[in-house]
């Protein structure tokens, strides 16, 4: 979205066409609306505004649920922004270490800013691009204690705030920013600002672990299994004896495992009924022998994320598969298996071996009405195809 676009949006006619339109539909006649609502004399400029918004309001519900009907979006912002489901927690961190205001230092179209506003805390919201700090302003405008500023993090007066959070941005123009350096703000001005007050930093959930301080928790956050972001706390908002964290949120609630430390992987040993494939927060966080020593397992095989057991255990943390038959990573084997078995549905999951899954299973060309799971793994140093069906929990 470029300024013309937002300055046609933020009109009363546009707000007021804005709000009027049905539900966005992808398969609607998209052609007819326009010719409908150019035909109403609408502005064409005016007509392609609403409708962009329209469809990523549409989009924004998995993030912000009903918010999302009153909100404004960007492509980008929409992308980047944090969900409300983690938000809230982000937000929840702050007031329960006594913060009362916060400065949300490169707040896009102003997610996290939101929920923290819904706490009753302060926000002091900055944005260092124009189009994007304009939509934050009227996102938030339905809360007094939020003040939106137009400015670069690094140059924001921060008197008045206890804290900060802080979304570097990891990418230009021209892409992805490899170089903690050149984010914006840069990781060191984030970390920096802790020596004067609590932080909280929200980076990927790949970046490279040696960039965490020593003294800071980092918790890896999946939602339905997708792990979406790594926050880094720093100070009065990092936890007591807690360095490493993995909290899982799924439609049933939310579920953490946490640790002083990185966890020692657990013994590898004898393949057991059943298979665990941790979630990949734990996986990210480093707490899979944790994992393991809770389940009363081990592991498939050294370096290798599976865990295996005797025993079904219903767990957050991981996903759980009875294991049918254990068989040679042969694939005219495998398809045989197959057909004598109906299997027309095949998950294919694979850990320890170089195999495009998708490849592999056009290839094995299932038919039938049976469904099961293909697991290419390592087993004691053997490639093996684990056959399996999925538990549900």
């Amino acid at each position: 979205m470029d300024s013309a676009e937002l300055t046609h949006l933020l009109t009363p006619e546009g707000l007021r066409l804005l709000d009027s339109l049905p539900p966005y539909d992808s398969k609607g006649d998209v052609v007819r609306m326009v010719s409908e609502l150019r035909g109403a004399g609408h502005p064409p400029a005016l007509v392609a505004a609403v409708l962009t918004q329209a469809r990523l309001r549409h989009r924004a519900l998995a993030k912000f649920g009903p918010f999302a009907e009153r909100m404004l979006f960007t492509e980008a912002g929409l992308e980047q922004a944090t969900r409300l489901s983690v938000a809230a927690r982000h937000a929840e961190r702050f007031r329960t270490a006594g913060v009362t205001r916060v400065a949300d230092l490169g707040c896009g179209i102003g997610a996290d800013s939101l929920a923290m506003a819904a706490l009753d805390l302060g926000v002091l919201a900055v944005e260092r691009d124009e189009v994007t700090a304009a939509i934050a302003a009227y996102n938030l405008s339905p809360w007094a204690s939020v003040t939106v500023e137009h400015a670069s993090a690094q140059d924001v007066d921060l008197a008045g705030t206890d804290a900060a959070w802080l979304d570097p941005a990891r990418r230009n123009e021209r892409g992805r920013l490899h170089d903690p350096a050149d984010w914006s703000p840069s990781l060191d001005f984030a970390f920096g600002l802790a020596e004067q007050m609590p932080v909280g930093v929200k980076l990927g959930p790949g970046v490279d672990r040696d960039v965490i301080p020593a003294d800071a928790e980092a918790q890896w956050v999946s939602v339905d299994h997708d792990v979406v972001e790594l926050g880094v706390w720093l100070g009065a908002v990092a936890r007591p004896g807690i360095r490493r964290s993995a909290l899982v949120i799924t439609e049933r609630g939310a579920a953490e495992l946490t640790s002083a430390a990185d966890s020692e992987d657990a013994e590898a040993g004898e393949l057991g009924e059943y298979l665990y494939e941790p979630d990949g927060a734990v996986i990210r966080a480093r707490l899979i022998g944790d994992l393991a020593r809770q389940l009363g397992g081990r592991m498939v095989s050294q370096d290798i994320a599976y865990i295996t057991s005797d025993r079904a255990v219903d767990t957050p943390f991981a996903s759980r598969f009875r294991i049918i038959e254990q068989l040679p990573l042969d694939e005219r084997r495998l398809k045989r298996e197959l057909q004598v078995r109906g299997i027309g549905r095949v998950e294919i999951k694979k850990r320890g071996v170089d195999i495009d899954p998708a490849a592999f299973r056009r290839r094995l060309a299932p038919r039938g009405d049976g469904t099961a799971t293909l697991v290419l793994t390592r087993v004691a140093g053997r490639r093996v195809a684990l056959l399996a069906e999925r538990a549900t929990q």
